[in-house]
């Protein structure tokens, strides 16, 4: 077996992730690694083998880790990376941030960041996933992120070098987001704690938040978000041809579709990932028979089956 670089941060061995990932599901990565800081990181990218594969793991919000585990070192960013630093309008956030707390943090500032309130998860991720709701992106915002790439090397990229649009961008392969700084407009304090209390209100209404959840399951076919608005089209909504195939509240295992929104994919209890994600193929295949629409994955799937 190749040897790992020797970091100051903590390097886990066969560690589990289910208790990693809001769906409490997967089996064990051969590494799990918790850099000190940003040059730790840096150096161990650098010292590790080329043909060992890193996954950069955020808090596992939109994650389906197989019940086979990982067969790489899965890199997980923790307080070293969760600093929120305000100047003037921009908002540099560490990747670990959380986004509630972004969007927290700057409201109080007086600057709007409000769509991220509700949008589970942290800022890595976020930007990975050109997050977003009620119209707006990680995309409207976004100004620059420092990345360490497979390499080691410490780089800055544009949102332009990112090529964000619904729900991908271009990162390099293998590379870890550190940080990413925001552009925010200005508003009042009081008028944006409304607007998020107003946010949350609406998602507890219509999502399964105390449920065991990764958020959508699938993205939406008509290829952005709800815009929130009242003229907000639902046709080629997720859990509109998820409901016209009859799939909603469809079971497999410990896994349902939930019946309160149907593109919200849970862990009812005992769970495998081979049942949520057998039950979202399940879903899949239903919808196509019945509308011809080809849903797509919003959550991440990752690692081996178990043999």
């Amino acid at each position: 077996m190749t040897p790992l670089p020797s970091p100051r941060g903590t390097l886990t061995s066969d560690r589990l992730l289910a208790d990693l990932t809001w769906l409490r599901v997967g089996g064990p990565a051969d590494w799990l690694f918790q850099p000190a800081d940003l040059d730790d990181l840096a150096r161990f990218l650098r010292d590790l083998a080329p043909a060992i594969p890193v996954f950069p793991m955020g808090v596992g919000s939109n994650l389906i880790v197989r019940d086979g585990g990982l067969r790489a070192v899965v890199i997980r960013l923790g307080r070293a990376f969760n600093a929120i630093e305000i100047t003037g309008q921009r908002v540099t956030a560490g990747a670990a941030a959380l986004d509630a707390h972004v969007a927290r943090k700057a409201a109080e500032a007086g600057l709007d960041l409000t769509f991220l309130r509700t949008i589970p998860g942290s800022i890595g991720g976020a930007v990975r996933m050109n997050a977003g709701c009620y119209g707006s992106y990680v995309a409207d915002v976004l100004e620059s992120v420092q990345i360490v790439t497979r390499e080691g090397d410490i780089r800055t990229l544009t949102k332009t070098d990112l090529n964000l649009r619904y729900r991908q961008s271009d990162l390099p392969q293998g590379a870890v987001i550190t940080s990413a700084t925001f552009s925010a407009s200005s508003d009042d304090q009081l008028i944006l704690q409304q607007k998020m209390d107003d946010q949350i209100a609406r998602r507890d209404a219509s999502q399964p938040t105390k449920d065991r959840s990764a958020g959508s399951t699938f993205r939406n076919p008509a290829g952005f978000s709800s815009t929130g608005q009242p003229g907000d089209h639902h046709d080629l909504k997720a859990w509109k041809v998820i409901d016209d195939a009859g799939m909603r509240g469809a079971k497999l295992g410990g896994a349902q579709m939930s019946p309160m929104h149907s593109n919200f994919l849970i862990n009812t209890g005992g769970a495998t990932a081979a049942d949520l994600e057998n039950l979202g193929e399940a879903v899949r295949k239903r919808v196509f028979q019945h509308s011809g629409i080809t849903l797509e994955w919003e959550i991440m799937r990752v690692g081996e089956m178990a043999p």
